[in-house]
């Protein structure tokens, strides 16, 4: 392929993932099977369609709903599997119980041969307009305590179903009034269907009953925020996740767009949803960001015919502020925090006490300024990760300014050995050896001008006035975040997803880390390596926020790559740790970071926006 001036142009061959949509046809387009494929493809996938129903709606009415017959439904399926077999499904609109049944079975035996393709289920029951779509819901649309259809046949078949509010009070046959009531139907409804649960609360009514008006008045934790759509999303077994959250629950509050503009935003949430999870993406990274994208969607809508119009389509969210709050979820909630949190105790009715565990606790749990932690006196740039006293005292001796020190085992006898061999560390050895190894190490950073990190030991950080600390994730709930803060100490934050960045910056720390970006033997990593398509969109998320640090993995041979992400920093561990001479490992990379070659560079980012352009 040529341009004008006959120079070969960039070719994007990187074939794109495929998503299938098995829903109802919107003649109107806002919402069904032509939303999911408009949305599908702006994402950056190829979309792929299976015709459950056919209905005859326009933005202001539905006036006939025909499903298809059950050998055409099934004929879909099986042509399209013997060719273009899908890396995630989204099921939509299912017309009656036989769909639903027949559906079932099929994705059981598609199940044998591609166990690990998402399937996610998008249970519609009404229009944007206010009328019913499934057949059999059309009896009954008014009673939010019976449900037509019968969605059990799904269970452990799916990966996650995404209901709103009328739809969780119809599948759980329950009463969702209150916030509490809510997550508690979200959670029954996960262990009914064993997979994971979107509770959607950006449709709750805020005209409430006087009943409700006052209990939530009563229990300001169980109140909706009229200026918040808030989502709750209850993890359940979710594949490639960390421990901390596979099983986690989470509410999701991002800022209400007021628009009447929003027919097919729950087509457009879940066939979201499929097409990021189709880029190996983990569930909860698909989640924040499908919602981010409505958000964004619907905040460039606009009407098309007489009632609401269809969603826009923006591309992929990298607007920080259309990304949601995460707020975390304690399960143990009534039995930890129920005296603290709640005026009178004896005063709760039963319903209270059984879904006072799925309240809110606040993410970050912390009393920390909004103010964030110390900033970087200067760039990170190459960032050295040792675990040693000696090849921290080399390195800092030869120039480097920014280190960490990362001690995860303690042993007594190369510590000793360590603190002999360092000049400043010989009347160092007093107190516990890991006391006297960080308490020489902070030392030398301060000796040597230096930004000095210390993984995980903050409380002896604190203690002998390091410059800044390293947390994990998993290290944060367990760590006093204030006390770090009121130090003055610097705070990095390691992430290895959207979903923990997104919990990172809920902090306002001196720098994030993303990883791992490659393959890495340093440590064991539940997360598969992030790549550079995936580090390429955390950096257009945050890097006008957060300096930015890429590690796991790197060395000179992909180096190039990852400086064409535009993140500004690079965390190395195995490349100088292991090498022959480790400054002149750092030298080399430093050098080679600084003054890589432009057209390497700019090789590597075609490379790029080739395979995600």
């Amino acid at each position: 392929m040529q341009d004008i001036h006959g120079d070969k142009l960039p070719m994007n061959t990187e074939r794109p993932a495929l998503v299938w949509t098995i829903a109802g046809s919107d003649c109107g387009g806002g919402a069904g099977i032509q939303a999911d494929l408009a949305t599908i493809q702006d994402l950056g996938c190829h979309g792929c369609s299976v015709i459950t129903t056919v209905t005859a709606q326009s933005s202001v009415a539905v006036t006939l709903v025909e499903p298809v017959s059950a050998a055409m439904l099934l004929a879909q399926l099986t042509t399209l599997l013997s060719d273009l077999p899908p890396k995630a499904i989204k099921i939509g609109l299912l017309a009656d119980q036989t769909q639903v049944g027949l559906l079932a079975d099929w994705i059981a035996s598609f199940k044998i041969h591609y166990p690990t393709v998402p399937v996610i289920v998008d249970p519609v029951m009404v229009a944007s307009c206010g009328d019913a779509l499934a057949a059999d819901n059309r009896l009954d649309i008014k009673n939010t305590a019976k449900s037509a259809l019968d969605f059990k046949p799904f269970r452990g078949l799916i990966d996650l179903i995404t209901p709103n509010v009328l739809e969780l009070g119809r599948l759980t046959h329950s009463d969702v009034s209150t916030k509490a009531q809510f997550a508690a139907a979200a959670l029954a409804l996960s262990q009914s269907l064993d997979c994971s649960v979107l509770a959607k609360g950006g449709d709750v009514s805020f005209q409430a009953n006087a009943h409700n008006i006052a209990h939530d008045i009563a229990h300001k934790s169980n109140s909706w925020d009229s200026e918040l759509a808030e989502d709750y999303l209850v993890c359940h077994q979710v594949r490639a996740s960390s421990e901390l959250h596979q099983n986690g629950r989470f509410w999701l509050a991002s800022q209400r767009v007021n628009t009447r503009h929003n027919h097919g935003s729950g087509c457009t949430l879940s066939s979201a949803i499929a097409a990021v999870l189709a880029q190996d993406f983990v569930l909860q990274d698909a989640v924040v960001v499908a919602k981010a994208y409505v958000s964004q969607g619907l905040s460039a809508a606009i009407g098309l015919g007489q009632g609401p119009g269809p969603l826009a389509r923006t591309g992929w969210p990298n607007d920080l502020s259309r990304y949601a709050k995460i707020n975390q979820c304690d399960g143990n909630f009534i039995n930890n925090h129920l005296n603290q949190h709640l005026d009178i105790v004896s005063d709760l009715s039963a319903t209270d006490q059984a879904t006072a565990q799925v309240r809110i606790t606040s993410t970050p749990p912390q009393d920390i300024s909004s103010l964030g932690f110390k900033v970087l006196e200067t760039d990170l740039g190459v960032y050295p990760v040792v675990s040693d006293l000696v090849m921290l005292e080399s390195l800092l001796a030869a120039g480097v300014k920014t280190v960490q020190l990362r001690i995860k085992t303690d042993s007594s006898e190369s510590t000793a050995a360590e603190l002999a061999e360092s000049d400043l560390g010989k009347s160092a050895l007093v107190g516990s050896d890991l006391d006297a190894k960080i308490q020489t190490a902070i030392a030398l950073g301060k000796h040597f001008n230096a930004q000095l990190f210390i993984n995980d030991h903050w409380q002896l950080a604190i203690k002998h006035h390091a410059f800044g600390v390293h947390l994990g994730q998993e290290d944060l709930a367990a760590t006093d975040l204030a006390a770090i803060q009121a130090a003055g100490l610097a705070l990095g934050i390691s992430s290895h997803s959207y979903f923990e960045l997104l919990l990172a910056h809920q902090y306002s720390p001196s720098y994030i880390a993303l990883g791992h970006i490659f393959p890495t033997t340093t440590k064991q990593m539940p997360s598969t390596p992030q790549g550079l398509v995936k580090l390429k969109h955390y950096v257009a998320l945050l890097q006008d926020h957060y300096p930015l640090v890429a590690i796991g993995g790197i060395d000179l041979d992909n180096l190039a790559g990852v400086k064409a992400t535009g993140v500004g920093n690079i965390a190395v561990v195995r490349a100088i740790t292991k090498a022959k001479d480790p400054f002149a490992a750092f030298a080399e990379l430093s050098q080679a970071w600084a003054q890589r070659c432009v057209s390497e560079v700019l090789g590597a980012k075609h490379e790029l926006g080739a395979k995600h352009g």
